[in-house]
């Protein structure tokens, strides 16, 4: 089964969890490097898994407020191919990783009511990309990879000025009713292709991305 909804497969860190989301047709694989995530990678993890993604698969360096040094040393030591920004980076922010590094970014925007979609307006002015995720909890000890859905009916139709992604709590039984729903023609996934956190299945990779498809 094909579709033309573009997945990300985030928060990698097992060869062979690579080699599932690519042979799955999986769009974009991300390694996360922020390190109280259960999904961190090192850099030197993440090259050895980067170097086994095909051409024409991005790869995505996912971080969080992170200072120019610590960005320098992914970038330095991963071939990628796109940046998420994960934190509280503001538009001038966005822009000066871009300008300073030499490659797309994606910047990550938690939802939970609608006074948040201003946000989304802001940094589409800056990002090469966004990606739309719920809001974390208060007292959340990282940004996203919660597991935690937001009411897709704030962004349901919308469009920005930059392609975006849809992301928190899809799994392969909702993602399509969230596809229908939000008008999404991209989609990011971690906990919900997993059978622990950072240990991703291929049954549920292929799963999910086929359920785009529905």
């Amino acid at each position: 089964m094909t579709s033309d909804i573009r997945t990300k497969i985030c928060g990698l860190t097992r060869p062979g969890d690579v080699d599932a989301a690519v042979q799955a047709g999986a769009a974009y694989l991300g390694f996360n490097f922020f390190e109280r995530s259960p999904r961190y990678t090192s850099p030197e993890a993440a090259r050895a898994l980067a170097l086994r993604v095909p051409v024409g698969v991005a790869k995505v360096a996912l971080v969080v407020d992170a200072d120019d040094d610590t960005i320098r040393a992914i970038t330095k030591r991963v071939p990628l191919d796109m940046l998420q920004l994960h934190g509280h980076e503001s538009p001038a922010r966005v822009a000066e990783v871009k300008a300073m590094f030499g490659l797309p970014v994606m910047k990550v925007i938690g939802i939970a009511e609608d006074a948040d979609l201003a946000e989304i307006d802001r940094h589409a002015e800056a990002a090469d990309q966004l990606l739309v995720d719920t809001k974390p909890p208060k007292g959340a000890d990282r940004p996203g990879g919660n597991a935690l859905a937001f009411d897709w009916s704030l962004v349901a139709g919308r469009r920005w000025a930059v392609p975006w992604m849809l992301a928190g709590g899809l799994t392969a039984d909702n993602v399509a009713r969230a596809i229908a729903q939000t008008g999404a023609r991209q989609v990011d996934v971690a906990s919900g292709v997993e059978t622990a956190p950072g240990e991703k299945d291929a049954g549920l990779i292929k799963a999910f991305i086929d359920a785009t498809a529905a």
